[in-house]
C-alpha cells in the first residue's frame, strides 16, 4: 500500500481508530507498561492520525517533563505536594497510630492489596508447615494427658482447675511453650503453640485460656524480644518452670480501644540511695490471671519531671515488670466473664515503687512500650484466638455430625432433613476454612513474618465464624444443647463465645479500623510512603511514590475492567486443577478491590478512616481474599484430595459470595465526586449481573453433609488435632460410640427395607421386622445384635442431664477448687493453686 498511514486510518474510519486506541491503552494499562512505552504509543497514535504541529508541541513538552524526573519533581510534584499539604488531603497520623502501622511486617496480604497477586508466592513459596517429631510427641503425650485430667463440667462447677492440673501445667512446661530452650522452655514453633491451644480448647475453654495467655502477649513474649540479658536470665527460667505466674495489665476503665488514653502513670525520681526509681499508680481491669499472678507486666505512661533519663518530661508509654508482692499492689478480686471460670481480674497499684531496671529492656526502652505491644500483637493475634476457634469448631463439627446421625425424628436420622443439612454444611465448610487459615498463618509466622493486618484478619474472622458455628450447633442439638450438665458438649462454648469476640481488640474495632484502616496504609505499596514524604517535605520521595501510585491505579482499573468482562479468564495465575477457576476469581477480586480502595482514598482522603461502614466492607473483601488464598493453599498442599472437593468448593464459593456482598455494599454507598452515579448505576448493575459467586448451592451442601455423616479416615482428618476421649462413659466418647453404631445400623436396615420392598417381610415395628429378617436369613444374629446395641446407644446418647433440687443447688453453689476468695481484696488473702 502506497498511501500514507493516516490515509489508511481515514479510510478505515474514526470509530475503528478510537476502538483501536482504547484497546492499545487497555493492554498497556493491564500489563502495567512503563511510562516510556506509554510515551511511544502516544507518539505513534499522534503520527497515525496526522496530529497538527501544536499538538505535537504540547505532547513533546509533557513527554519531556514527565520522563525526566528532575523536571517532573520541580514543575509538577513539588507544587502538587504543597497543595496536598495545605489542604490536609492525606490523613494525619499520630505517634500511636504510626507505631501501630509500622508494627510487624507486610506478608502475602501485600500481594492481595496491590491488585495483582503473585500466585506462585501465595500458593507455592508460602510455607505450609508441619509439626516436628518433638512437637508431635508433646501433643500426643503431655497435652493428651492434660486433656484426660480435666473434666470441663467439674471445672465450671468448681470455678477453677483442680490443684493437680495446675501442678501438671507447671511441671510439663505448658507456661513456657514459647520460651527458648536455653532458658528452660519448650521453644516450640507458632504452629505447635497453636496446635496445643487448639487441642486444649476442644476439651475445656478455661484450660485453653489458662495455657494460652502466658504464651501470648505477656511478660515472656516481651522479655524474649526486648528484655535485658539480666531480665531474661532471671525471669524466663522461672516462668518456664511455673515458679512465676505472669499477667499483663494493659486495659483500663477509660482505655480500651483507645490505648493512648492510658491513665496509669509512673514518675521517675532519685531515691535517697542515689539510684533511680519509678513511683507507679494504676487501675487496670480484664487482666487474665492477675489474681494469682506473681509478676505483672504493666503498661503505663512514664513522666520524668527532672529529665533524669534524658528523654524529656513526657517519656511516653512504657512497659515494666512488677513483682505482685511489691507494697502497694492490690490483687485478689475477680471479674465474672459470663460465668466462664478462668482468672480475669482487676488489679490496682497505689504508690508502688520499683527500680528503674524494672522497665522491660532497661531504661533505654523507656517510652517505647507502645512499639513493644504493637509488634508483639502483630504476631500474637494470629495464634491464640484462631487456635481456640479452630478447636471449638472441630468439636462442634464432631458433636453435631454425630448427633445428626444418632438423633431420629419421624423414623429418620435428623441429618437427612434439609433444615439440618444447611447449618451442618456451614459447620463443615467453616471447619475446613478455619483450619486452612490457621496452618497457613502459622507457616508465615514461623518463617519470621509478623503480619499485623493478617493477625487482625485471623482474630476477627475466626472468632466470628466460630460464633456462627456454635449458633448453628446449638440449633441442631435443640434441647440437648440448652440443658447444661456433664452430657452437654456445646453449652459452655456458646456461653463463652462473646469473650473471644471482645478480647485482643474487640471485633467491631478490628474490622472497621484495623484490617482496612491500618491495612490501607500498611499494605498499600505507596500510600505510607506518600504520607511520610509529605510529612517530611521530601519531594524526591513523594515524586517516586506518587507517580508509581498513579500507574498502579491505571493498571488496576484496566485489570478490574478486563477481568470482570472475562470473568477472570485473562488472568495468568499459573494455577491448574480444581483451584484454577478460584485463582482467576481471586485475581479479579483483588484488582477490583485495589482500584476501589484507591478511589476511596483519593476522594475521601483522611476522612476515610471515619467512614467505618465503608472501611468495614473493604475489610470484609480483604479478609475473604486472604481466607480464600489460605484455603487454596491447603487444598494444594494436601494433594488436591478428590474426597475433600465438596469442603473446598463450599468454602471457596462462600468466600467469594461474601466478597460479592461487600462489593455490592460499596457500590451502593461509596461516594466519589463525579463518579457516584456510575458506581450506583452501571457499576452496581453490572456487579450484580456478573457476580463473583453465588452462595454454595443446596446440592453442594448436601455432598458436604454426606461426608460429615460418614465415619472413617476423612472425618478423622477433618477433626484432627482435637481431643477425642476413648472412654464411652464420657459425653463425647458416648456420642462417638453411638455414631459408629448408628452408621452400622443404618447400613443393616437398608437390607431390611429392601426385603420389605421385595415383599419378603411383613411391615411391622422395626424391631419386629428385624426378628423376621433373622428368621428368614436376611440378617445374621450378629447383625441383629448390632442393631439392638445401636438402638440402646442411640437412646443413651440423646439423654440430657437432670438434677434433684438438692443436687442442682449444690452444683451451683460449690466452693472454688484450690483457691479461697479474698475476704478484703488484699493480695495476702489469695492462695495460689498448688
Amino acid at each position: 500500500m502506497n498511501l500514507p498511514f493516516y490515509h489508511f486510518l481515514e479510510a478505515v474510519g474514526a470509530g475503528w481508530i478510537v476502538l483501536g486506541v482504547l484497546v492499545v491503552a487497555l493492554v498497556l494499562a493491564f500489563t502495567g507498561a512503563p511510562l516510556a512505552l506509554w510515551t511511544l504509543a502516544t507518539a505513534l497514535v499522534l503520527y497515525g492520525v496526522g496530529a497538527p504541529g501544536w499538538l505535537w508541541a504540547v505532547f513533546g513538552v509533557l513527554a519531556v517533563i514527565f520522563n525526566l524526573k528532575p523536571l517532573r519533581q520541580t514543575l509538577v510534584s513539588k507544587p502538587l505536594m504543597s497543595l496536598m499539604r495545605a489542604s490536609g488531603f492525606l490523613p494525619k497520623i499520630s505517634d500511636t497510630e504510626r507505631t501501630a502501622i509500622e508494627a510487624g511486617t507486610v506478608w502475602v496480604e501485600g500481594e492481595l492489596f496491590a491488585g495483582k497477586p503473585n500466585f506462585h508466592r501465595l500458593l507455592r513459596e508460602t510455607n505450609y508447615p508441619s509439626l516436628t517429631e518433638e512437637e508431635r510427641a508433646f501433643l500426643e503425650g503431655p497435652v493428651e494427658e492434660l486433656c484426660r485430667m480435666v473434666d470441663d463440667w467439674e471445672v465450671w462447677r468448681r470455678r477453677d482447675l483442680p490443684p493437680e492440673v495446675w501442678q501438671f501445667i507447671r511441671e510439663k512446661g505448658f507456661l513456657g511453650i514459647i520460651i527458648p530452650k536455653e532458658y528452660g522452655g519448650l521453644g516450640f514453633s507458632a504452629l505447635a503453640n497453636s496446635a496445643i491451644v487448639q487441642k486444649l480448647a476442644s476439651r475445656c475453654g478455661p484450660l485453653a485460656t489458662t495455657v494460652m495467655v502466658p504464651n501470648s502477649l505477656g511478660p515472656a513474649e516481651l522479655l524474649i524480644h526486648y528484655g535485658t540479658q539480666a531480665q531474661r536470665d532471671y525471669y524466663l527460667p522461672r516462668l518456664a518452670r511455673g515458679e512465676e505466674i505472669p499477667a499483663f495489665a494493659l486495659t483500663e476503665p477509660g482505655a480500651g480501644s483507645d490505648a493512648g488514653a492510658i491513665q496509669a502513670s509512673g514518675v521517675v525520681f532519685r531515691g535517697e540511695d542515689g539510684k533511680l526509681y519509678i513511683r507507679l499508680n494504676f487501675q487496670k481491669r480484664y487482666i487474665t490471671l492477675a489474681a494469682i499472678a506473681t509478676v505483672l507486666g504493666l503498661a503505663f505512661k512514664l513522666r520524668d519531671p527532672e529529665n533524669l533519663l534524658g528523654k524529656g518530661e513526657d517519656v511516653g508509654i512504657t512497659c515494666a515488670l512488677i513483682p505482685t508482692n511489691t507494697p502497694g499492689v492490690k490483687l485478689g478480686m475477680r471479674h465474672d466473664p459470663l460465668g466462664v471460670p478462668f482468672y480475669n481480674c482487676p488489679v490496682e497499684g497505689h504508690d508502688v515503687v520499683v527500680p528503674i531496671d524494672a522497665i522491660i529492656g532497661g531504661p533505654e526502652w523507656a517510652g517505647k512500650g507502645w512499639r513493644m505491644l504493637m509488634e508483639s500483637l502483630a504476631a500474637g493475634r494470629g495464634i491464640s484466638l484462631p487456635a481456640s476457634s479452630a478447636g471449638g469448631v472441630k468439636l462442634i463439627y464432631r458433636v453435631t455430625s454425630a448427633h445428626a446421625k444418632v438423633r431420629r425424628q419421624f423414623g429418620l436420622p435428623i441429618g437427612v432433613f434439609e433444615g439440618i443439612e444447611e447449618p451442618l454444611a456451614r459447620i463443615g465448610g467453616f471447619n475446613y476454612l478455619i483450619e486452612a487459615s490457621r496452618v497457613y498463618t502459622c507457616g508465615g509466622l514461623d518463617r519470621g513474618a509478623k503480619p499485623a493486618v493478617v493477625s487482625a484478619i485471623m482474630k476477627y474472622n475466626t472468632t466470628e465464624l466460630a460464633r456462627q458455628a456454635i449458633n448453628d450447633g446449638m440449633d441442631i442439638l435443640g434441647g440437648n444443647g440448652i440443658s447444661r450438665g456433664p452430657r452437654n458438649l456445646l453449652a459452655h462454648g456458646y456461653i463463652a463465645t462473646p469473650i473471644g469476640i471482645t478480647v485482643e481488640g474487640a471485633n467491631i474495632l478490628t474490622r472497621t479500623l484495623m484490617i482496612f484502616g491500618q491495612g490501607a496504609i500498611r499494605c498499600h505499596p505507596y500510600a505510607y510512603k506518600e504520607i511520610s514524604a509529605l510529612e517530611q517535605g521530601d519531594v524526591k520521595a513523594f515524586d517516586q511514590a506518587f507517580w508509581k501510585h498513579v500507574g498502579l491505579v491505571i493498571r488496576n482499573g484496566a485489570r478490574a475492567l478486563l477481568l470482570s468482562l472475562s470473568r477472570g479468564r485473562l488472568a495468568r495465575t499459573g494455577v491448574s486443577g480444581p483451584a484454577a477457576r478460584y485463582a482467576r476469581k481471586l485475581a479479579w477480586a483483588s484488582a477490583t478491590f485495589a482500584f476501589l480502595a484507591d478511589l476511596a482514598m483519593a476522594s475521601l482522603g483522611g476522612n476515610l478512616k471515619r467512614k467505618e461502614k465503608l472501611t468495614g466492607r473493604f475489610a470484609d473483601i480483604f479478609s475473604w481474599m486472604y481466607l480464600a488464598a489460605a484455603t487454596m493453599r491447603r487444598f494444594e498442599a494436601e494433594g488436591r484430595r478428590e474426597e475433600d472437593r465438596p469442603f473446598f468448593d463450599w468454602a471457596m464459593q462462600y468466600a467469594f459470595a461474601r466478597m460479592q456482598q461487600a462489593f455490592d455494599g460499596l457500590f451502593d454507598n461509596l461516594r466519589i465526586p463525579g463518579l457516584t452515579w456510575f458506581l450506583r448505576g452501571p457499576a452496581a448493575w453490572w456487579s450484580r449481573l456478573n457476580r463473583l459467586s453465588t452462595p454454595p448451592s443446596d446440592a453442594l451442601g448436601h455432598r458436604v453433609v454426606q461426608r460429615m455423616l460418614t465415619p472413617g479416615e476423612q472425618r478423622e482428618r477433618m477433626t484432627a488435632g482435637m481431643y477425642v476421649p476413648s472412654d464411652p462413659n464420657e459425653a463425647l466418647g458416648r456420642l462417638e460410640r453411638a455414631f459408629q453404631l448408628a452408621y452400622q445400623e443404618d447400613e443393616l436396615l437398608k437390607k431390611v427395607y429392601a426385603a420389605l420392598k421385595r415383599g419378603e417381610l411383613t411391615k411391622a415395628r422395626p424391631e419386629q421386622m428385624v426378628r423376621q429378617a433373622v428368621e428368614k436369613g436376611i440378617l445374621t444374629a450378629e447383625e441383629a445384635r448390632i442393631i439392638q446395641e445401636a438402638e440402646a446407644a442411640r437412646w443413651d446418647a440423646i439423654q440430657v442431664d437432670a438434677f434433684t433440687l438438692e443436687e442442682y443447688q449444690r452444683y451451683y453453689n460449690a466452693p472454688p477448687a484450690g483457691i479461697e476468695p479474698a475476704g478484703d481484696g488484699s493480695h495476702e488473702a489469695v492462695t495460689t493453686p498448688s
